[in-house]
């Protein structure tokens, strides 16, 4: 079965990882807010949860932009057993959207943090704000950091749906091409 090579796999798990727990704190800022994170986590919990959620922000951002060079010099490994049209077309609509969304989200909350008033770090470094401060820029800008995340979590859904399908219904190889460890052949 031809596979991802090596770097991309460790590039995709590590991405993966760090977007879902990016948006586990996001989700968790969003549904509290400021006044709720403070009431729930104090002062120093709410620092650590948005120095978190920005520092896997600009983490991800980083990666995806390595991800795509890799991709582009790399490549794709060909499929073992070729995808029906239709799952070869969700497949790619789904993971061209995950690329553009993973580069666009965090760019949209850099943006939008900067456009606050609030800094952006990256664990403890703060970095530029890239823009100045805009009261109505940021809250448009949040909003769309927010239907991206949304929307991400719709995609995740899908792509672990269509994981789960071809390794236990179809069975046939699609994971290991990701995989970061060999399978044993299910007959």
């Amino acid at each position: 079965m031809p596979r991802y090579a090596l770097v991309q796999r460790l590039l995709h798990w590590l991405v993966a990882v760090l977007v879902v727990l990016a948006l586990i704190a996001g989700g968790t800022i969003g549904v509290l807010g400021f006044e709720g994170m403070r009431a729930t986590f104090g002062a120093g919990g709410t620092d650590f949860f948005y120095t978190a959620h920005k520092t896997m922000g600009v983490l991800i951002l980083g990666l995806m932009v390595l991800r795509l060079a890799t991709r582009l010099t790399l490549g794709k490994p060909a499929y073992a057993v070729p995808l029906p049209a239709a799952q070869r077309l969700a497949s790619q609509t789904v993971h061209t959207l995950f690329y553009v969304l993973l580069l666009v989200m965090p760019v949209l909350g850099w943006l939008a943090t900067a456009s606050g008033g609030f800094p952006v770090h990256l664990f403890h470094i703060e970095l530029p704000g890239l823009i100045g401060r805009n009261d109505a820029l940021s809250e448009t800008l949040f909003l769309w950091h927010r239907i991206v995340g949304i929307t991400l979590v719709a995609l995740i859904v899908l792509h672990v749906a269509g994981a789960i399908y071809h390794w236990k219904i179809r069975r046939d190889g699609v994971m290991q091409r990701m995989s970061l460890f060999r399978q044993r052949r299910q007959d």
